[in-house]
């Protein structure tokens, strides 16, 4: 059905912006042969990082194009290999797998599947190593109640290291539970709803959010949740972390 007379949520503003998944243009993308991106967020919105939404047909295969970047994938639904030479990752539905820059290769499926990928230049630090790669799933995870709050659980995906210049984590809320403050900051955030439903204070205005919609918000931009419905609301997001 069209959208009647043009309406939808989707808003872009200078220091946010939230798109819904019926908005989306999936086009074919050079380092993933076989599928169609969806890029949500990007430096041409402002931001200083990218996120792609992905879907892989089952012979879709992705590929590194940019060897100082560092990419994070979330398997969103199905299951992907992640080859890198001397072994092979299977990743299933809920797993996730860091790939630091300069880390070589090659991701197949077979059977489709959705992804969901952060990558951005890595900012070195002197003294420091390159971090390592990493393969888990977000159930072996910890949740840990965010300051002492029982129905608000964050999962922590990286360690926070100085190696690691981006976090990515996972927040679960209980019906009507809440961030406890309206957080200003100076990392900016890329946000994908996955489960549930709730309102997200953004800048002044304030957002009904469900699942498959996604979030940028810019340095510095207010910003506060709280989780409404029947069921617990979860969101996936990134942030940069670790550098001036």
């Amino acid at each position: 059905m069209h959208d009647l007379l043009g309406q939808t949520r989707s808003i872009v503003r200078q220091h946010y912006a939230l798109f819904t998944p019926q908005g989306l243009v999936r086009a074919a993308h050079p380092a993933w042969p076989g599928a169609t991106c969806a890029v949500v967020i990007a430096p041409a919105l402002g931001a200083r990082f990218t996120m792609l939404l992905v879907e892989l047909d089952a012979d879709g295969c992705g590929q590194r194009t940019q060897p100082a970047d560092e990419l994070l994938i979330f398997v969103r639904s199905g299951s992907v290999q992640v080859d890198l030479n001397a072994q092979v990752v299977a990743v299933g539905e809920g797993g996730f797998v860091y790939l630091p820059p300069q880390q070589n290769y090659a991701i197949t499926t077979e059977c489709a599947a959705s992804l969901l990928i952060f990558q951005r230049r890595y900012t070195p630090l002197a003294g420091v190593a390159l971090p390592e790669l990493i393969a888990g799933h977000a159930h072996k995870v910890a949740c840990t109640p965010f300051l002492g709050d029982e129905a608000a659980l964050l999962q922590t995906l990286l360690p926070a290291t100085p190696a690691f210049d981006l976090a990515v984590n996972i927040f679960t809320f209980q019906p009507g539970a809440a961030l406890p403050i309206v957080e200003t900051h100076v990392m900016e955030h890329g946000l994908l709803m996955l489960e549930g439903q709730g309102i997200y204070r953004l800048g002044d205005a304030w957002h009904p959010v469900q699942a498959g919609d996604v979030i940028w918000m810019a340095p510095f931009c207010p910003q506060w949740f709280v989780a409404v419905g029947k069921v617990p609301a979860r969101y996936i997001y990134y942030k940069d972390v670790q550098r001036e």
